[in-house]
């Protein structure tokens, strides 16, 4: 590590002589094993980086039928090389000899190089009588050539063999490829170091991901969507106030990411106008759902093919959240969010649904999703890309994802892709800062309103300055409105 050096500066700087001598002695008396209240770090996870690594396999299984076996063309027939041993040697070849007991193959059995018939083969591996030599042309021939038909319909897109089921649950069956010929096994079996091959031939090679997976799902992704925000009891039309103070807490709340309680103070200091805390979150609650409306209604139809997204953290009741959102990498525009308790591929289906609703179907083409390396985009794209639990053909795609890993352009799709993930990390920052001043929500329906109203300011309020100082979305009905909390209520009223 590079910051050892400043590390032990620092020591130097802090302790005597004396005290670094003690601290010297402890450090020798805990790798001599003497200290048990003190353990070293473990760096199990430094010297086995593939350990348990969780990848999805992006390339569609094969769907076409096994080839039927093929079966070797003769050689030439074993009249001739009787005739020709004949005329080389003088004498006759004659059939096999057998003692009494020996095996024997079945009657019906002929040398599939020559065509010798049972007469002129013996079994070549004792008991098992599986295979044959011939004594015509002295090559091997198995008994009977079977073939056992494969149940799965997928076959693994490297290697073709078929898929075996491998786990399944409510949710999901998953299949692998057990072919120990596979280039793919093989091509991740040389990426492990000398520790991790020594675990895989212990018996730990499941710990590993070597060999190719695809995951068929029991439901039907199609129907997974993010949660909107639910109905207030309070109607903004019912209020003890007037609109323009609901048009002046969503500007303070939203739009300068205000607290709550920041927001109760300014509009009570500068405007004059007494409310709690309460009554403010109440009214984002409340304003959330006609904010839904009009993004539906107002976001338009997408036409762009390039899309990014990510996901960010977000405290709900203590515990951690997961805010997702879909960017238009042209069009700035947020396709897409939601708010969900994990990490996994529902709620990556769920914001990626809501993304290709915005699709009209007579755009042509498949949309490109670029995203850091979280294995859920990998699912849902799957998922997304599935009919009845097989693959859809390349050209019936929705969807097809590119991976930016890490900080540096270590591949091609990190290299050309990096600029879209940078956009969508621009409006995690910006999506924090609006949300930094509040210590979390007290319930997953204010998270929701608030990720709901942040939408609708970056969609249609919020000026881009890579759109040269215009909002994503520009409603005509909004121009001319000169005050922030004028154009809120505007945006509001036609969904209230």
């Amino acid at each position: 590590m590079s910051n050892i050096p400043a590390l032990v500066a620092w020591f130097c700087s802090q302790l005597t002589p004396d005290e670094l001598l003690e601290a010297l002695t402890l450090l020798l008396e805990v790798f001599g094993g003497t200290r048990d209240d003190i353990r070293l770090r473990s760096t199990f996870r430094q010297d086995h980086p593939n350990y348990r690594q969780y990848r999805v396999d992006i390339q569609a299984p094969l769907t076409e039928p096994a080839p039927p076996p093929v079966r070797p063309e003769r050689s030439a027939d074993w009249r001739e090389l009787l005739a020709r041993h004949r005329q080389n040697t003088g004498r006759e070849l004659q059939p096999v000899t057998r003692r009494p007991g020996s095996r024997r193959p079945p009657a019906d059995t002929c040398c599939e190089h020559c065509g010798a018939p049972a007469a002129w083969l013996y079994v070549n591996d004792g008991a098992k009588c599986s295979q044959v030599r011939c004594r015509v042309c002295n090559r091997l021939s198995p008994v009977r050539r079977s073939r056992r038909q494969a149940t799965c319909p997928l076959r693994c897109p490297h290697c073709g063999q078929a898929l075996y089921p491998w786990k399944h649950d409510e949710e999901r069956t998953t299949y692998k490829c057990g072919n120990d010929s596979c280039p793919h096994y093989l091509a991740n079996l040389r990426t492990l170091n000398a520790r991790e091959r020594l675990l895989v031939r212990t018996g730990m090679g499941s710990q590993f991901k070597l060999r190719y997976q695809w995951r068929s799902y029991h439901y039907d992704p199609a129907t997974i969507h993010p949660c909107a925000p639910r109905t207030s009891s309070l109607s903004l039309l019912r209020i003890h106030r007037s609109l323009e103070a609901v048009g002046l807490a969503l500007a303070y709340a939203v739009s300068l990411g205000l607290s709550a309680r920041m927001t109760a103070q300014a509009l009570r200091d500068i405007h004059g106008i007494e409310v709690s805390h309460q009554t403010v979150l109440n009214w984002l609650e409340a304003a959330a759902v006609p904010a839904w409306r009009s993004l539906e209604r107002l976001k338009g139809k997408m036409t762009e093919a390039l899309l990014a997204a990510d996901e960010t953290y977000i405290k709900v009741q203590g515990l951690w959240h997961y805010t997702w959102f879909v960017i238009g990498v042209e069009s700035r525009i947020v396709w897409a969010w939601h708010v969900s308790d994990n990490r996994g591929e529902k709620p990556a289906i769920a914001v990626l649904n809501r993304a290709l609703e915005s699709r009209p179907p007579e755009v042509a083409g498949t949309l490109v999703l670029a995203g850091d390396g979280n294995p859920a985009y990998d699912a849902a794209v799957n998922a997304l890309n599935t009919e009845n639990g097989l693959p859809l053909p390349a050209d019936r795609r929705r969807i097809e994802r590119r991976t930016v890993i890490g900080l540096s352009n270590d591949d091609e799709q990190s290299a050309l892709f990096r600029a879209c993930t940078q956009i969508i990390e621009r409006l995690n920052r910006t999506y924090r800062y609006h949300t930094r001043s509040r210590s979390g929500h007290k319930s997953d329906n204010g998270a929701r309103a608030l990720t709901t109203l942040f939408v609708a300011h970056m969609n249609f309020l919020r000026p881009h300055r890579s759109l040269g100082g215009r909002p994503p979305i520009q409603l005509p009905e909004l121009k001319g409105i000169k005050t922030l909390q004028g154009r809120w209520l505007k945006l509001l009223q036609p969904a209230a």
